[in-house]
Formats: C-alpha cells, sequence, structure tokens
C-alpha cells in the first residue's frame, strides 16, 4: 500500500532517520539531475568507451545504471557495430533480439543524425511498444541537416535569426547548455559581448549565436540590463586560425547539436511563446513577429513535436475529440473547437480564430498516468495538458478562461 504521506508515528518516533532519508532522496535527485544533463551534452562528441569504464561508470553504477540503461548505445565488437537498449533484463537491439557483449566491445553514445531514418522510425516505434521512457531526447531527438540556404550562405547560417528572445530567459538556457554568455546592459550598449559561445573541443571548433540589444524605451530593467535580444547568425569559427569554417566541413554531430541548442533557445525564450506579452503591452513595435511566431511555421524542434503527438493522440482518451492538422492540434469541446499551436503552444478557438489565453500552472504536477518515450520536452507536456483541459470545456471554473470562451 502506497502512503500518501509519511505516518505520524514516522515523524515523531524516527525524527532523525526520516531528516536523513529525504537528504539522500534530494541528493540523489540532484545528482541524477546534473548526470542526465552531462550524457545529453555528450551526445555533441563522438566518446568512445571500453567496455571495463562503461561498465564501472555507466552500467554497474548504481546510480548511473538508472540512467544508462534507459539509453541507446553503439556496441562496436571490432568487426561491426549495433545499436542497442537494455529491455527486458540484457541488452537488446530494436528487434527485441538479445546482445551479448565481451571484455572488447567498444562503447558510445548513438545519435540519430548518423543513422538512417528508417532506422530512427524503429527505434522510436520500440520504445513506445515496450513503454520504455528515456531520460534524455535521444530517438526523438531534433536533428538538423546543412540547408541549401546555408550552402550558399557558405560560412553562416540565418535559420534561427531574427527572433525576439528574452534575455535573462535566454541566458539561463544557454549557460544550462554549457555556452558561454554575458548579459547585454544598456549603460554599455550591448557593444563589448554581442553572442553566446560553445566550445567544441573534440572537433577544433566553437560555435557562435550573434545576438544584439533590442533598444527600446523602457525595455530594460532596474539594473540596466536589457530585457530583449534580437537574434543573428549562427558560425562556427576554426580554434587553430580563428577564422569562421565553411558549414560544408563541419561535422554532421556538432551541426545538428549546436542548431538543436538554438532552435531550443528560440522555442523556449521566444517572445512568441508567451500567451500574455502582445496583451501585456510587449514591444509594440515587434508585435507582429508574436503574431507570426505564435502561429506561423514549425520550426525543427516542434516539427518533430508534432510527429511525436502523431504516435501519442490515437492512445489518448481525448483520441476521438483530438487531430493533428498542419501545425496545430485541434481539440473539440462541449461548447468550442480550439487550435493548439505545436510550436508555440498557443490557442486558437474556432470559428473566427478567436485568441485564448491559458497560462500554464507551473506548480501543476506532470499527468503520471501519461507515458511519454523521453523526458525534457515542457513544451509537449503544456500542449497535451491544455489538450484535456479543453476537451472537457464544460467543466472549467477558472473565470479568467470561460469568459473567453463565452466571449463570441
Amino acid at each position: 500500500v502506497h502512503q500518501k504521506s509519511v505516518p505520524s508515528v514516522v515523524k515523531e518516533k524516527h525524527k532523525e532517520k526520516l531528516t536523513k532519508i529525504k537528504n539522500t532522496v534530494k541528493q540523489i535527485e540532484l545528482s541524477t539531475s546534473a548526470q542526465r544533463d552531462r550524457i545529453d551534452r555528450m551526445l555533441r562528441s563522438e566518446r568512445v568507451m571500453t567496455w571495463e569504464y562503461f561498465v564501472k561508470h555507466f552500467d554497474g553504477h548504481g546510480l548511473m545504471s538508472f540512467l544508462s540503461r534507459g539509453i541507446i548505445w553503439n556496441f562496436d565488437n571490432g568487426q561491426s557495430t549495433v545499436q542497442v537498449i537494455f529491455s527486458d533484463g540484457t541488452w537488446r537491439l530494436n528487434t527485441h533480439e538479445e546482445v551479448k557483449p565481451s571484455s572488447e566491445t567498444k562503447v558510445s553514445l548513438w545519435h540519430p543524425v548518423t543513422a538512417q531514418l528508417s532506422e530512427v522510425q524503429k527505434w522510436r516505434n520500440y520504445l513506445i511498444e515496450q513503454k520504455i521512457k528515456q531520460p534524455i531526447k535521444q530517438a526523438f531527438r531534433e536533428v538538423y541537416f546543412l540547408t541549401e540556404a546555408e550552402v550558399n550562405t557558405r560560412t553562416y547560417s540565418n535559420r534561427m535569426a531574427a527572433h525576439i528572445l528574452k534575455q535573462h530567459q535566454f541566458n539561463s538556457l544557454a549557460k544550462s547548455r554549457g555556452w558561454k554568455y554575458s548579459l547585454l546592459g544598456a549603460y554599455d550598449d550591448g557593444r563589448y559581448n554581442e553572442g553566446a559561445e560553445l566550445n567544441l573541443p573534440e572537433f577544433g571548433l566553437r560555435a557562435e549565436y550573434w545576438v544584439s540589444e533590442v533598444n527600446s524605451d523602457g525595455a530594460y530593467n532596474e539594473t540596466g540590463i536589457w530585457l530583449y535580444v534580437a537574434t543573428d547568425q549562427v558560425r562556427f569559427i576554426s580554434v587553430a586560425n580563428g577564422e569562421a569554417v565553411q558549414l560544408v566541413d563541419v561535422p554532421k554531430i556538432p551541426f545538428s547539436e549546436v542548431m538543436r541548442d538554438v532552435d531550443l533557445f528560440v522555442g523556449v525564450a521566444s517572445v512568441g511563446n508567451d500567451p500574455t506579452w502582445n496583451d501585456s503591452g510587449g514591444l509594440p513595435a515587434h508585435r507582429d513577429y508574436w503574431q507570426s511566431y505564435s502561429f506561423g511555421e514549425l520550426s525543427e524542434l516542434a516539427k518533430n513535436r508534432k510527429e511525436t503527438l502523431e504516435r501519442l493522440v490515437p492512445r489518448l482518451k481525448i483520441a476521438s475529440v483530438s487531430h493533428i492538422k498542419d501545425r496545430f492540434l485541434v481539440v473539440k469541446g462541449t461548447l468550442r473547437t480550439y487550435k493548439i499551436h505545436i510550436g508555440s503552444t498557443n490557442i486558437l478557438m474556432e470559428p473566427n480564430d478567436q485568441y485564448l489565453c491559458i497560462v500554464p500552472d507551473r506548480s501543476a504536477k506532470p499527468m503520471s498516468d501519461l507515458f511519454l518515450p523521453f523526458e525534457g520536452d515542457t513544451g509537449l507536456s503544456v500542449i497535451l495538458s491544455k489538450a484535456f483541459l479543453l476537451a472537457a470545456d464544460d467543466k472549467i471554473t477558472d473565470s479568467t478562461i470561460t469568459s473567453q470562451i463565452n466571449r463570441k
């Protein structure tokens, strides 16, 4: 029987032991989170480990094994390389065939950018069928390939340019992903630090994402830090000579991972994701950007989210009233029909595309009975929570929401 709370007798008679247990749990959670992020960042490299090292520091480690056994690895026996995951008590292929490594096996992280699309699809199907939840986004990871426009611009990419980001949120995200960035302040006119940098020592490269301050009256806080930055180009610089590298010469893995990071920065920190930004004033000169981003074309991150939703929606309790249409998850409620943008998570209501502002409750617990094949996509969780809420729109009691729904 599961207890919802600690019994009073335990609190009274075993107070010290209970405190120690709580502290241990807290340390485990912090360590697990840090190690999860470390493994995720390992996907930028092409690190190869001996089987002895892998067993000692990953598979045989009390804490790390909980993470490593939910991850797809390359097992190289010297003659061939296979991709495996720990399932049903042993290492298996995505055909569920058992694989027995030897002491000579070399181990590395599998990256979907190096695989054929058919192989990636097999892994995604396998995870869902076996109900394996990956601690990082790996099989469902967004991958980025060079576009024709980037071949033409040669040394820089404009794919993530012309966005308006909340600077403090961008700063936190960049640093959490290992990027170096200094906040731009009105006092120095933003001229000393004009971008975020990521060192890629394994490849002798440094990635740069250029940004500049959005100089507008009152658009800075009490310490003189600009509230918003505008994004520009992405470049890769050779550490050896300090010159920009042609994008066609950048290896697949660092290119894809850098573009994924930058897409993440935009996908999370863009003002277009803030349902209250436009109504609360925002920046008048950039309201068109908010509208176009909130309901516009999907980024690679959002396209990948759409594919995940296409797999998940038919399995949900709201499947009969939900479907994917273009860039939206459409939900038919009792009162109205809603279109949830798969990128920004913002909502339009039919029949007149009236905007519906719902601010996610950050204190709310995730839906425990909903299986997702990976951790880390907050936007996907927000979309699904909004979908479940709106499918039962006649049960909503929050007047800030019902007043908008009833206003036709």
